[in-house]
Protein backbone atom coordinates (compact mmCIF):
# COMPACT_ATOMS: atom_id res chain seq x y z
CA UNK A 1 0.00 0.00 0.00
CA UNK A 2 1.18 3.14 -1.05
CA UNK A 3 0.49 6.05 1.58
CA UNK A 4 -1.12 8.99 -0.08
CA UNK A 5 -0.39 11.23 2.99
CA UNK A 6 2.92 13.07 3.52
CA UNK A 7 4.97 12.22 6.53
CA UNK A 8 3.61 15.20 9.23
CA UNK A 9 -0.12 14.56 7.51
CA UNK A 10 0.42 10.84 8.10
CA UNK A 11 1.58 10.95 11.79
CA UNK A 12 -0.90 13.05 12.91
CA UNK A 13 -4.00 11.00 11.37
CA UNK A 14 -1.85 8.01 13.07
CA UNK A 15 -2.10 10.00 16.36
CA UNK A 16 -5.73 10.95 16.03
CA UNK A 17 -6.34 7.11 15.24
CA UNK A 18 -4.38 5.62 18.28
CA UNK A 19 -6.64 8.50 20.56
CA UNK A 20 -10.07 7.13 19.27
CA UNK A 21 -10.62 10.91 17.42
CA UNK A 22 -10.82 9.45 13.68
CA UNK A 23 -13.89 11.46 13.79
CA UNK A 24 -11.99 14.66 13.77
CA UNK A 25 -10.65 13.44 9.95
CA UNK A 26 -11.72 13.71 7.26
CA UNK A 27 -13.76 10.30 5.48
CA UNK A 28 -11.05 10.23 2.93
CA UNK A 29 -8.52 10.44 5.19
CA UNK A 30 -10.01 7.97 7.35
CA UNK A 31 -10.05 5.79 4.11
CA UNK A 32 -6.65 6.55 3.07
CA UNK A 33 -4.96 6.47 6.67
CA UNK A 34 -2.46 3.53 6.55
CA UNK A 35 -1.34 2.66 9.98
CA UNK A 36 1.12 3.92 11.62
CA UNK A 37 4.67 3.68 11.35
CA UNK A 38 8.00 5.76 12.64
CA UNK A 39 8.29 9.29 11.45
CA UNK A 40 11.87 9.72 10.02
CA UNK A 41 13.48 13.06 9.47
CA UNK A 42 15.84 13.64 6.25
CA UNK A 43 19.35 13.57 6.94
CA UNK A 44 23.03 12.44 6.19
CA UNK A 45 22.49 13.24 2.95
CA UNK A 46 19.16 11.38 2.39
CA UNK A 47 15.92 13.49 1.23
CA UNK A 48 12.71 11.61 1.36
CA UNK A 49 10.30 11.13 -1.60
CA UNK A 50 7.08 11.34 0.95
CA UNK A 51 4.33 10.65 -1.41
CA UNK A 52 6.75 7.18 -2.39
CA UNK A 53 6.26 5.99 1.12
CA UNK A 54 4.79 1.74 1.24
CA UNK A 55 3.11 1.09 4.02
CA UNK A 56 2.45 -2.77 4.01
CA UNK A 57 1.93 -2.63 7.49
CA UNK A 58 3.23 -0.98 10.80
CA UNK A 59 5.90 -3.64 11.28
CA UNK A 60 7.04 -3.87 7.17
CA UNK A 61 7.53 -0.55 5.24
CA UNK A 62 9.49 0.71 2.33
CA UNK A 63 11.15 4.43 2.08
CA UNK A 64 12.15 5.99 -0.70
CA UNK A 65 14.92 8.11 -0.76
CA UNK A 66 17.03 10.45 -3.21
CA UNK A 67 20.69 11.44 -2.66
CA UNK A 68 23.69 12.88 -4.71
CA UNK A 69 25.44 9.51 -3.86
CA UNK A 70 23.31 7.63 -6.04
CA UNK A 71 21.75 8.46 -9.24
CA UNK A 72 17.61 8.26 -8.77
CA UNK A 73 15.23 7.37 -6.21
CA UNK A 74 16.21 4.41 -3.71
CA UNK A 75 13.86 2.18 -1.70
CA UNK A 76 14.33 0.75 1.50
CA UNK A 77 12.78 -1.38 3.06
CA UNK A 78 12.03 -2.05 7.05
CA UNK A 79 10.77 -4.85 8.40
CA UNK A 80 10.36 -3.99 12.69
CA UNK A 81 9.69 -6.24 15.73
CA UNK A 82 5.86 -7.15 16.32
CA UNK A 83 6.74 -5.22 20.12
CA UNK A 84 8.67 -2.00 18.80
CA UNK A 85 5.52 0.42 19.27
CA UNK A 86 4.56 -1.36 22.42
CA UNK A 87 8.28 -0.93 23.78
CA UNK A 88 8.83 2.44 23.50
CA UNK A 89 11.97 2.79 25.62
CA UNK A 90 13.67 -0.64 24.14
CA UNK A 91 16.41 -0.25 21.64
CA UNK A 92 17.13 -3.17 19.36
CA UNK A 93 19.66 -4.78 17.24
CA UNK A 94 20.21 -4.43 13.71
CA UNK A 95 20.57 -6.43 10.60
CA UNK A 96 21.53 -4.90 6.76
CA UNK A 97 20.29 -6.99 4.07
CA UNK A 98 21.98 -6.86 0.58
CA UNK A 99 20.03 -8.41 -2.34
CA UNK A 100 21.64 -9.60 -5.03
CA UNK A 101 22.12 -8.85 -8.83
CA UNK A 102 19.06 -8.42 -10.95
CA UNK A 103 16.90 -8.24 -7.51
CA UNK A 104 15.84 -5.72 -5.54
CA UNK A 105 14.52 -4.54 -1.80
CA UNK A 106 11.29 -6.93 -2.10
CA UNK A 107 13.20 -10.11 -2.69
CA UNK A 108 14.39 -9.82 1.23
CA UNK A 109 10.20 -11.29 1.85
CA UNK A 110 11.18 -14.01 0.31
CA UNK A 111 13.12 -15.40 3.81
CA UNK A 112 10.41 -15.24 6.21
CA UNK A 113 13.67 -15.40 8.83
CA UNK A 114 14.17 -11.84 8.38
CA UNK A 115 10.82 -11.05 9.83
CA UNK A 116 12.21 -11.50 13.57
CA UNK A 117 11.02 -9.97 16.55
CA UNK A 118 14.11 -9.77 18.11
CA UNK A 119 15.93 -7.26 15.38
CA UNK A 120 15.30 -4.38 12.92
CA UNK A 121 15.89 -5.71 9.40
CA UNK A 122 17.09 -2.63 7.03
CA UNK A 123 16.99 -4.16 3.27
CA UNK A 124 18.48 -0.71 0.98
CA UNK A 125 18.35 -0.68 -2.61
CA UNK A 126 21.84 -2.12 -4.14
CA UNK A 127 20.80 -1.35 -7.64
CA UNK A 128 20.84 -3.79 -10.22
CA UNK A 129 24.39 -4.39 -10.67
CA UNK A 130 25.76 -2.05 -7.67
CA UNK A 131 28.01 -4.21 -6.33
CA UNK A 132 28.10 -2.38 -3.11
CA UNK A 133 30.94 -0.70 -4.64
CA UNK A 134 31.64 3.27 -5.12
CA UNK A 135 31.82 2.71 -8.98
CA UNK A 136 35.47 4.44 -11.34
CA UNK A 137 33.37 5.90 -13.51
CA UNK A 138 30.63 7.78 -12.55
CA UNK A 139 29.53 9.12 -15.86
CA UNK A 140 27.94 5.91 -17.63
CA UNK A 141 24.36 5.34 -18.67
CA UNK A 142 23.36 4.62 -14.77
CA UNK A 143 24.70 7.98 -13.77
CA UNK A 144 26.26 8.50 -10.35
CA UNK A 145 27.00 4.88 -8.24
CA UNK A 146 29.01 5.35 -5.24
CA UNK A 147 26.77 3.00 -3.21
CA UNK A 148 29.56 2.18 -0.33
CA UNK A 149 29.03 5.88 0.65
CA UNK A 150 24.96 6.02 0.63
CA UNK A 151 25.17 2.60 2.24
CA UNK A 152 27.83 2.88 4.82
CA UNK A 153 27.67 6.81 5.19
CA UNK A 154 24.22 7.71 5.05
CA UNK A 155 22.03 4.74 5.48
CA UNK A 156 23.48 3.38 8.65
CA UNK A 157 23.32 6.77 10.61
CA UNK A 158 20.46 7.55 9.10
CA UNK A 159 18.86 4.30 10.40
CA UNK A 160 20.47 5.05 13.71
CA UNK A 161 19.00 8.40 13.74
CA UNK A 162 15.57 7.66 13.29
CA UNK A 163 14.99 3.96 14.76
CA UNK A 164 15.93 2.87 18.29
CA UNK A 165 18.69 1.08 17.47
CA UNK A 166 21.45 0.20 19.42
CA UNK A 167 24.34 1.82 17.51
CA UNK A 168 27.12 -0.64 18.25
CA UNK A 169 29.34 -3.02 16.17
CA UNK A 170 28.50 -5.98 18.61
CA UNK A 171 24.63 -5.36 17.80
CA UNK A 172 24.56 -4.61 14.14
CA UNK A 173 25.06 -7.55 11.41
CA UNK A 174 25.30 -6.96 7.73
CA UNK A 175 24.22 -9.91 5.63
CA UNK A 176 23.82 -10.67 1.82
CA UNK A 177 23.71 -13.05 -0.95
CA UNK A 178 24.97 -13.49 -4.34
CA UNK A 179 26.20 -10.28 -4.96
CA UNK A 180 25.46 -9.17 -2.05
CA UNK A 181 27.76 -12.06 -0.39
CA UNK A 182 30.13 -10.07 -1.49
CA UNK A 183 29.00 -6.63 -0.71
CA UNK A 184 28.22 -8.05 3.18
CA UNK A 185 31.96 -9.49 3.27
CA UNK A 186 33.34 -6.08 1.76
CA UNK A 187 31.72 -3.88 4.26
CA UNK A 188 32.39 -6.07 7.24
CA UNK A 189 35.75 -5.45 6.48
CA UNK A 190 35.58 -2.00 4.92
CA UNK A 191 34.10 -0.79 8.14
CA UNK A 192 34.98 -3.43 10.94
CA UNK A 193 33.88 -0.62 13.44
CA UNK A 194 30.47 -0.75 11.89
CA UNK A 195 29.45 -4.56 11.46
CA UNK A 196 30.38 -7.09 14.61
CA UNK A 197 28.89 -10.02 12.30
CA UNK A 198 28.64 -10.52 8.51
CA UNK A 199 27.32 -13.33 6.52
CA UNK A 200 27.82 -14.45 2.77
CA UNK A 201 25.31 -16.70 1.31
CA UNK A 202 26.26 -18.23 -2.77
CA UNK A 203 28.26 -15.17 -2.66
CA UNK A 204 30.86 -13.98 -5.19
CA UNK A 205 33.29 -13.77 -2.80
CA UNK A 206 36.42 -14.65 -4.27
CA UNK A 207 36.89 -11.57 -6.91
CA UNK A 208 40.66 -13.88 -8.21
CA UNK A 209 38.39 -16.42 -9.70
CA UNK A 210 38.13 -15.57 -13.11
CA UNK A 211 34.29 -16.94 -12.93
CA UNK A 212 33.76 -14.14 -10.19
CA UNK A 213 35.38 -11.61 -12.62
CA UNK A 214 33.03 -12.73 -15.40
CA UNK A 215 29.60 -12.50 -13.71
CA UNK A 216 30.65 -8.72 -12.56
CA UNK A 217 31.32 -7.66 -16.32
CA UNK A 218 28.10 -9.69 -17.06
CA UNK A 219 26.67 -7.49 -14.88
CA UNK A 220 28.02 -4.56 -16.45
CA UNK A 221 26.72 -5.62 -20.18
CA UNK A 222 23.76 -6.80 -19.11
CA UNK A 223 24.30 -10.44 -20.42
CA UNK A 224 21.08 -11.59 -18.31
CA UNK A 225 21.76 -15.19 -17.41
CA UNK A 226 22.05 -17.49 -14.79
CA UNK A 227 22.46 -15.49 -12.31
CA UNK A 228 20.45 -12.68 -13.01
CA UNK A 229 17.50 -15.22 -13.09
CA UNK A 230 18.29 -17.04 -9.65
CA UNK A 231 19.38 -14.16 -7.75
CA UNK A 232 16.33 -12.12 -7.12
CA UNK A 233 12.98 -14.08 -5.61
CA UNK A 234 10.96 -13.78 -8.68
CA UNK A 235 10.70 -17.46 -7.77
CA UNK A 236 11.88 -19.86 -4.99
CA UNK A 237 13.52 -22.28 -6.88
CA UNK A 238 15.21 -19.40 -9.71
CA UNK A 239 12.94 -20.37 -12.35
CA UNK A 240 11.14 -16.97 -12.93
CA UNK A 241 12.70 -14.71 -15.43
CA UNK A 242 14.99 -11.62 -14.81
CA UNK A 243 14.21 -8.29 -16.38
CA UNK A 244 18.11 -7.98 -16.06
CA UNK A 245 21.07 -5.33 -14.88
CA UNK A 246 19.76 -2.39 -16.31
CA UNK A 247 21.80 -0.42 -19.00
CA UNK A 248 24.92 -1.14 -20.82
CA UNK A 249 27.85 0.62 -19.01
CA UNK A 250 31.75 -0.07 -20.26
CA UNK A 251 32.89 -3.59 -18.87
CA UNK A 252 35.64 -1.41 -16.69
CA UNK A 253 33.07 0.84 -15.01
CA UNK A 254 32.79 -0.76 -11.81
CA UNK A 255 36.56 -2.18 -10.53
CA UNK A 256 38.43 -0.95 -13.59
CA UNK A 257 40.22 -3.69 -16.19
CA UNK A 258 39.87 -7.20 -14.72
CA UNK A 259 43.12 -8.48 -16.66
CA UNK A 260 45.83 -9.02 -14.48
CA UNK A 261 48.41 -7.05 -16.18
CA UNK A 262 50.96 -4.67 -15.44
CA UNK A 263 49.30 -4.18 -12.39
CA UNK A 264 45.41 -3.11 -13.90
CA UNK A 265 43.26 -4.69 -11.76
CA UNK A 266 44.38 -2.66 -8.99
CA UNK A 267 41.06 -1.99 -8.14
CA UNK A 268 39.81 -5.61 -8.03
CA UNK A 269 42.26 -6.53 -5.99
CA UNK A 270 42.00 -3.76 -3.81
CA UNK A 271 38.30 -4.55 -3.00
CA UNK A 272 38.76 -8.30 -3.12
CA UNK A 273 36.70 -9.52 -0.10
CA UNK A 274 38.91 -12.85 -0.41
CA UNK A 275 41.89 -11.15 -0.08
CA UNK A 276 44.26 -11.74 3.02
CA UNK A 277 44.98 -8.04 3.93
CA UNK A 278 40.84 -8.11 3.71
CA UNK A 279 40.45 -11.02 5.79
CA UNK A 280 42.88 -9.54 8.31
CA UNK A 281 40.21 -7.02 9.20
CA UNK A 282 37.65 -9.10 10.35
CA UNK A 283 39.94 -10.12 13.80
CA UNK A 284 36.84 -9.35 15.86
CA UNK A 285 34.26 -10.31 13.35
CA UNK A 286 31.42 -12.89 13.73
CA UNK A 287 31.93 -14.35 10.28
CA UNK A 288 29.21 -17.02 8.73
CA UNK A 289 29.66 -18.27 5.01
CA UNK A 290 26.49 -20.51 3.57
CA UNK A 291 26.73 -22.23 -0.23
CA UNK A 292 25.32 -24.86 -2.04
CA UNK A 293 27.79 -26.77 -4.77
CA UNK A 294 24.99 -27.63 -7.37
CA UNK A 295 24.93 -25.69 -10.51
CA UNK A 296 27.32 -23.61 -12.64
CA UNK A 297 26.89 -20.92 -9.71
CA UNK A 298 26.96 -22.78 -6.77
CA UNK A 299 30.03 -24.62 -7.80
CA UNK A 300 31.76 -21.59 -8.12
CA UNK A 301 30.50 -20.04 -4.77
CA UNK A 302 31.45 -23.45 -3.57
CA UNK A 303 35.05 -22.69 -4.23
CA UNK A 304 35.00 -19.33 -3.25
CA UNK A 305 33.79 -20.09 0.39
CA UNK A 306 36.24 -23.11 0.62
CA UNK A 307 38.97 -20.11 0.00
CA UNK A 308 37.97 -17.55 2.14
CA UNK A 309 37.62 -20.48 4.68
CA UNK A 310 40.79 -21.92 4.68
CA UNK A 311 42.65 -18.43 4.58
CA UNK A 312 40.49 -17.33 7.70
CA UNK A 313 41.64 -20.44 9.34
CA UNK A 314 45.53 -19.78 8.57
CA UNK A 315 45.32 -16.31 9.95
CA UNK A 316 43.71 -17.72 13.22
CA UNK A 317 40.31 -16.21 12.50
CA UNK A 318 37.25 -18.00 13.38
CA UNK A 319 34.48 -18.60 11.00
CA UNK A 320 31.33 -21.28 10.47
CA UNK A 321 30.57 -22.76 6.92
CA UNK A 322 27.84 -24.54 6.15
CA UNK A 323 28.42 -26.27 2.69
CA UNK A 324 25.13 -27.87 2.48
CA UNK A 325 26.22 -29.41 -0.93
CA UNK A 326 22.79 -30.81 -2.77
CA UNK A 327 20.71 -29.28 0.15
CA UNK A 328 19.11 -32.50 1.47
CA UNK A 329 20.98 -31.37 4.76
CA UNK A 330 19.13 -27.95 4.75
CA UNK A 331 15.32 -27.98 3.79
CA UNK A 332 13.44 -30.50 1.20
CA UNK A 333 12.87 -26.86 -1.09
CA UNK A 334 16.85 -26.53 -1.62
CA UNK A 335 18.41 -28.40 -4.48
CA UNK A 336 22.10 -26.97 -3.55
CA UNK A 337 21.92 -24.23 -6.51
CA UNK A 338 21.65 -20.90 -6.55
CA UNK A 339 18.14 -19.55 -5.13
CA UNK A 340 15.64 -18.70 -2.35
CA UNK A 341 14.88 -22.04 -2.69
CA UNK A 342 18.01 -22.81 -0.63
CA UNK A 343 18.61 -19.13 0.90
CA UNK A 344 15.02 -18.72 2.52
CA UNK A 345 16.00 -22.00 4.80
CA UNK A 346 19.66 -20.88 5.12
CA UNK A 347 18.63 -17.66 6.76
CA UNK A 348 16.11 -19.53 8.87
CA UNK A 349 19.35 -21.16 10.41
CA UNK A 350 21.30 -18.19 10.65
CA UNK A 351 19.14 -15.83 11.62
CA UNK A 352 18.15 -17.89 15.54
CA UNK A 353 22.19 -17.61 15.84
CA UNK A 354 22.51 -14.14 14.99
CA UNK A 355 19.60 -13.55 17.80
CA UNK A 356 21.48 -15.55 20.22
CA UNK A 357 24.92 -13.43 19.47
CA UNK A 358 22.69 -10.43 19.86
CA UNK A 359 21.48 -11.31 23.28
CA UNK A 360 25.19 -12.79 24.68
CA UNK A 361 26.71 -9.67 23.43
CA UNK A 362 24.04 -7.43 24.79
CA UNK A 363 24.35 -8.93 28.60
CA UNK A 364 28.20 -8.48 28.82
Amino acid sequence: MRSPLPRRLRTAAALLAALGLTALMGPAARAETPPPIPDFADGFGLTQVDAATEVRSSTDFTITVTTPQVAGPHRIRIFLPSGYAAQPDKRWPVTYFLHGGGGNVDDAAAAPALRSDKMITVVPDGGLKGWYANWLMQNTAVGKANWQTFHLEQVVPFIDANLRTVPNRTQRAVAGLSMGGSGALHYAQARPDLFGHAASLSGGIDFGMAEVRAAVLATELNLTGAWCAVSNSSSTSGSGTCTGYGPYVDSDAIFGSPYPVFGADRIWNAYDPAAPANLSKLADTKITLYTGDQGVIDANTARAAATVKARLDRIGIPSRLVNYTNGTSLSPSCDGGHNYGCWAPAFADYVPRLEAAFAASATN
